[in-house]
């Protein structure tokens, strides 16, 4: 079975949009077109179900280093809330309790 521990470590950010990206236009295809695309087989849907945690993941790795770096140039927190859809508030405990973590 297909785990996002397994695709994590073969995958980066780009490759695993890629592979997630591939099989999603597949499926759609099959949706639209039942008599001739070929639909995903269970062990493709899983890797997809598989590939969208892996990159939930890896895009969330880089999230509080970015508001670190959107903070050294100059944006507030208003500005940092605007960006990742939250409050200011919410943005600046979020990357709060991520700095704890690396204590």
């Amino acid at each position: 079975m297909t785990t996002p521990e397994e695709l994590e470590s073969r995958h980066t950010l780009v490759t695993a949009t890629s592979r997630y990206n591939d099989l999603r236009m597949r499926e759609a295809l099959a949706a639209m077109d039942p008599e001739g695309s070929p639909g995903l087989t269970r062990d493709e849907a899983l890797e997809m179900l598989a590939l969208s945690e892996v990159v939930i993941r890896k895009a969330g790795y880089g999230r509080q280093p970015m508001i670190r770096t959107a903070r050294g140039a100059g944006a507030s927190w208003a500005q940092i809330g605007a960006a990742v859809g939250s409050s200011k508030q919410a943005a600046w405990e979020a990357h709060q309790r991520w700095l704890d973590s690396q204590a």
